[in-house]
């Protein structure tokens, strides 16, 4: 809890707003006592203006002045009181008053005789309470004939400042309940999010990479969970990636081993045989020419395995040459001639004069056409094959179609993938390592080529490889 962002929050947030409410009600309690106290001391300072305007024609004051006095009294709700120049107090607004006669403080006196206002809380012989003060020169312009006093009591204007600050209390009170309940929500719109972020990115830690956030807000918190919900997305796309490249690679292996424990097998019973003398002289050419075709099988399994390898890590580098392809197509359907007779297929080879030159690897292009060529030798019966060269715009186009068992929509997709077989019920003699097509793909990429295929089961299929011709490469 101590490590609790909702708490770390609700604690920052209060004490700022606690922090900031007291500041600004004590503020307003002391610009509103100080624009009371000056409202009541201007007020006070026109009273006692308005008093001198009807008593400044004499120096005496009689009794109709002392009515005017009282009247005033009344009106302003204010004790008036009249000194001489000696600072004597000669009149009241109260007929009873005791101060008369009674001396006004000589530094006030100075001041007032000199045309000044004098504003102050004073305690006056004679007044019980504080008042609130003013004192403004008797008599006009340069004729001063002595000061008039005015009284306010500060009860009033203590009730009512009371009455301000207790409002204000309340008013602060009510501003940190409202604060409180509005902090602690906005602390748990803040902490709930990051919480179920922490748990998914726990359940992710964990390898469930389908467990998602689902926080609809549109802040940075609401960008983070997108953010990780792509993360965890791709993260699920890697693990069934690796999951499927993880179930061709152990199928790879159970086929390079069969695909190995089968000659060494078969090597080792004619071996055998040979070791017990249990094989005529007539028979052993047999048996040595059977050993070698195993031989010549796994060596070339070995060489597909080592060519794919350095692929992958671009340990080849290309020897290429300006070349007519003419001759080594020839030569590879010359090749497979033989074979594809035992199977009744007949291989045509189509060449469009004029064949643009092209810029490659005499050795690597041979074996591009010599893989393409023997996939459709083996997985073609009492069929064709043809091989198609053309110029196409800047490329050589070389189409290589069968009539055999066709390759399914779901397999055309993978049949690049290393270590991917189509079709795992065939026959053995029709068996492969499914390294094949990968290394046509990299070795036609590694020549700024492409290559397609089009396929239907039953039907057939075609290989299609462009190839940059001279004028294209430079």
């Amino acid at each position: 809890m101590n490590k609790s962002i909702f708490r770390r929050l609700l604690i920052s947030y209060m004490l700022t707003i606690i922090l900031g409410i007291g500041i600004v009600g004590i503020l307003m309690f002391y610009f509103t006592n100080s624009y009371i106290t000056n409202a009541k001391q201007e007020e006070l300072l026109r009273q006692g203006r308005t008093v001198n305007a009807n008593i400044q024609g004499t120096m005496f004051i009689g009794e109709d002045k002392q009515e005017t006095l009282e009247f005033l009294d009344h009106s302003f709700d204010a004790r008036i009181w009249i000194f001489n120049k000696e600072g004597k107090i000669i009149a009241t607004s109260t007929r009873d008053e005791v101060s008369i006669g009674k001396a006004v403080a000589s530094s006030i006196v100075e001041r007032v005789l000199v045309g000044e206002n004098v504003v102050s809380r004073l305690r006056f012989e004679g007044l019980a309470e504080p008042m609130l003060s003013v004192v403004v020169p008797w008599g006009k312009q340069d004729h001063v004939y002595g000061g008039i006093v005015l009284h306010a009591p500060l009860r009033g204007l203590n009730n009512i400042i009371g009455k301000i600050r207790e409002t204000i209390l309340w008013a602060t009170l009510f501003g940190i309940l409202f604060s409180t309940a509005m902090v602690s929500y906005l602390s748990w719109s803040i902490s709930r999010p990051l919480q179920q972020i922490d748990r998914t990115a726990a359940r992710l830690a964990m390898g469930d990479v389908a467990e998602r956030i689902h926080i609809k807000s549109e802040d940075e918190i609401g960008d983070l969970a997108t953010t990780i919900n792509m993360m965890a997305t791709k993260l699920e796309k890697i693990e069934v990636e690796r999951q499927r490249i993880d179930k061709i690679r152990s199928d790879f292996l159970a086929n390079i081993s069969h695909e190995l424990r089968t000659p060494l097998t078969t090597m080792q019973g004619f071996l055998e045989a040979l070791q017990d003398g249990l094989i005529e002289d007539e028979g052993r050419q047999r048996y040595y020419d059977v050993m070698y075709d195993e031989t010549t099988h796994m060596n070339r399994l070995v060489d597909d395995l080592m060519d794919l390898i350095k692929l992958e890590n671009k340990e080849i580098t290309l020897s290429r040459y300006q070349i007519d392809p003419k001759s080594i197509l020839e030569k590879e359907k010359f090749k497979f001639d033989r074979e594809a007779a035992e199977k009744n297929v007949e291989i045509d080879l189509v060449i469009k004069e004029p064949l643009p030159k092209v810029f490659i690897d005499p050795i690597r292009f041979e074996q591009i056409i010599n893989n393409i060529l023997k996939n459709a030798v083996k997985f073609t019966e009492d069929g064709e094959i043809s091989i198609t060269a053309e110029a196409e715009d800047h490329y050589l186009l070389l189409s290589v179609a069968d009539t055999g068992i066709g390759i399914s929509d779901p397999d055309q997709e993978l049949i690049w993938e290393r270590f991917y077989k189509v079709d795992r019920g065939r026959s053995r003699k029709n068996k492969g390592t499914g390294l094949g097509l990968a290394i046509v793909k990299k070795l036609v990429e590694l020549h700024d080529g492409r290559i397609t295929v089009q396929s239907e089961i039953g039907v057939g299929t075609m290989f299609k490889i462009w190839i940059p011709s001279v004028v294209k490469g430079r």
